[in-house]
């Protein structure tokens, strides 16, 4: 393979094309075949020798013929990279270019390693931020439950005994029977509504103008901007950093991890650095006008622009990063389970309170009569 195609960038593939469902699996396999494929190639297993010993390794399903595609195509002369080019919904663009630069350049299985770590940490990272949200939705959703039931179901249980009772009842007793009587009568209409919600926030989640206001909205909010322009910080300083420790290109580096990047205001940011670095300028001055970076990380950019090692420097930074992103996560999710706990615990003890307070009244009431 010649040296110029080593240095041109493959195609990269904007992560908003790829369907988010099932996202994870992938980046899993991806990750176990680079790893293993880079320790078979290490210990001199010819290339098509190690896929075939991969794809018996690997389960029937979609994974499983993708490697027999793979190693088919590879076993008829083509180079891995152009092999992995066909599949770009598991062998994004920054994966086939650092494959592309390992065969040029002899060193296939030091990039395959160093690709298997970069997808190892981009999984490890996504495995705690999925871990940190699931609790939180699963009380809400419980909680959403229990609220629905017992408006519906327990709720109708105490209506004729309200009826009967001579005092008057409380504001909030009268607003959850209301509740209850339309949730019954209309559980159509409530149905349809509810889904017609659904589809219509999904549908603009999924657009552009949708996607552009939450990935705005996470990096500005006081509470969850900090930890999220972090995270996508590391991950864009380890692409990056594997990149061009990978001997490729700046510019080809930075299109590569513009592409590898979901979040619009990044994509334009390095956008912005490109430019800059085409007109003679530095890849720190350009973060420095930006308030999605840091000025640490501005600081240890430029460091490691001075001194011709800006693929080490971008490495330490996202590991440093990255384990305190770990850290950050772990603590905003203790500080918050206990406040959804308090607010849910509040809003099934006001649903019970409301039922119940009728028959303290009319305790309260036959007490003071005898």
């Amino acid at each position: 393979m010649s040296p110029e195609r080593a240095s041109r960038p493959m195609p990269a593939s904007r992560s908003t094309a790829r369907p988010w469902f099932g996202a994870g699996e992938r980046l899993r396999h991806v990750a176990e075949f680079t790893r293993q494929l880079a320790v078979l190639v290490g210990t001199g297993t010819p290339l098509v020798d190690s896929l075939i010993s991969l794809e018996k390794q690997a389960k029937p399903g979609p994974w499983k013929d993708v490697l027999s595609r793979v190693r088919s195509r590879t076993e008829e002369g083509s180079p891995l990279s152009d092999a992995m080019a066909e599949h770009p919904l598991y062998f994004d663009g920054v994966c086939r270019s650092l494959v592309a630069a390992g065969e040029s350049g002899g060193k296939l299985e030091v990039l395959l390693d160093s690709l298997a770590s970069l997808t190892r940490q981009q999984l490890r990272v996504r495995m705690a931020v999925v871990g940190a949200l699931t609790y939180p939705a699963l009380l809400i959703l419980i909680a959403a439950g229990v609220t629905i039931s017992m408006i519906v179901f327990v709720l109708p249980r105490f209506e004729g005994l309200f009826k009967t009772l001579s005092t008057p009842l409380p504001t909030s007793t009268k607003i959850l029977m209301s509740m209850s009587d339309a949730l019954r009568g209309h559980w159509i209409l409530f149905g349809i509504g509810a889904m017609a919600t659904i589809a219509g926030v999904l549908w603009w989640l999924r657009s552009q103008v949708g996607q552009e206001t939450i990935q705005r909205a996470i990096v500005s909010l006081p509470l969850t901007g900090p930890c999220a322009r972090a995270i996508i910080t590391a991950r864009l300083a380890r692409v990056l950093g594997v990149l061009v420790e990978g001997k490729v290109p700046l510019l080809d580096s930075i299109r590569l991890a513009r592409g590898s990047t979901a979040h619009a205001m990044y994509a334009d940011l390095m956008n912005r650095a490109e430019s800059a670095i085409v007109k003679g300028d530095t890849l720190a001055s350009e973060f420095e006008r930006s308030p999605l970076v840091s000025p640490s990380v501005c600081e240890a950019v430029r460091s490691g622009e001075r001194a011709g090692q800006l693929g080490k420097v971008l490495l330490t930074l996202a590991n440093y990063m990255d384990e305190d992103n770990e850290v950050t996560i772990r603590t905003m999710t203790r500080l918050v389970e206990p406040v959804i706990l308090v607010i849910l615990g509040l809003m099934v003890g006001t649903i019970a309170i409301s039922m119940f307070l009728p028959l303290f009244d009319l305790t309260s009431a036959a007490g003071g009569g005898g």
